[in-house]
């Protein structure tokens, strides 16, 4: 039995339309990523991007082996999933009686699928604790669309993906008699608790620490093992100690 390859891709656009690009990781059958490539698109929209990662992925895997595709995209998702069928059936046209946009590069993934055992996961962008694999699509594919510059590499140089930010939840409104007492222990706690935050961020060199996802080079050149801390130094991730040098 061939072990299925486990593999993202996405796209961005730098306003939309804007300048845009496209990337793919691909995983073995246990998600560790092996190989990544990202590449400019010039102007085009950001559908453009994520239709054009999913067909530069297809080129790039072997035909004969299964295949799952983690994405973000809802539109490239139901585009190949549920809608295709009935775009041919209506001479490429929607149900509505419009044109299909980006009919040919949906026609060139409709070919690289044929015959193929493909899989498609969805999985939310930006997800604190989300899929790793599109957490790195993603950065690539925006790194690629901010320069237009192709990049690619191994599992030795991955892209290091932007830390998500958590939302806070918004607390229901409460009574005047019972918010008064909340609000002042709120207040007493939230003293306390920045004090701690801000002895923790002033130990880590002012920026928060996080636990590496992959391993990664240090821009003082020094290795880092993954579940190592890490932390922001300059533009990328590095040891703490060394943002502290950089700030």
């Amino acid at each position: 039995m061939v072990e299925r390859v486990i593999a993202a891709c996405d796209g961005a656009c730098k306003g939309n339309p804007g300048p845009a690009a496209w990337a793919y990781v691909i995983a073995d059958g246990t998600g560790a990523p092996q190989r990544w490539q990202a590449g400019p698109l010039g102007r085009a929209t950001n559908n453009v991007g994520e239709l054009t990662a999913l067909e530069r992925l297809l080129e790039a895997t072997d035909p004969a082996v299964p295949l799952e595709v983690r994405l973000d995209s809802t539109y490239t998702r139901d585009a190949v999933t549920k809608w295709l069928a009935g775009w041919k059936r209506n001479g490429w046209r929607t149900a509505g009686g419009s044109p299909v946009a980006n009919r040919e590069l949906i026609q060139r993934i409709d070919g690289l699928l044929a015959d193929r055992d493909v899989a498609f996961v969805y999985v939310p962008a930006h997800q604190v604790d989300g899929d790793p694999l599109n957490a790195i699509a993603d950065k690539a594919a925006s790194d690629a669309a901010r320069t237009q510059q192709a990049a690619g590499g191994t599992a030795d140089d991955l892209p290091v993906p932007d830390a998500p930010v958590a939302s806070a939840a918004r607390s229901p409104r409460r009574s005047a008699a019972t918010g008064s007492a909340r609000t002042t222990a709120a207040k007493s706690g939230a003293a306390t608790s920045g004090t701690a935050k801000s002895a923790a961020a002033r130990s880590a060199g002012g920026s928060r620490t996080l636990a590496a996802r992959f391993p990664g080079t240090c821009p003082c050149s020094r290795r880092y093992a993954k579940g190592e801390q890490i932390t922001k130094v300059g533009t990328g991730w590095g040891h703490p100690e060394c943002a502290a040098t950089q700030a």
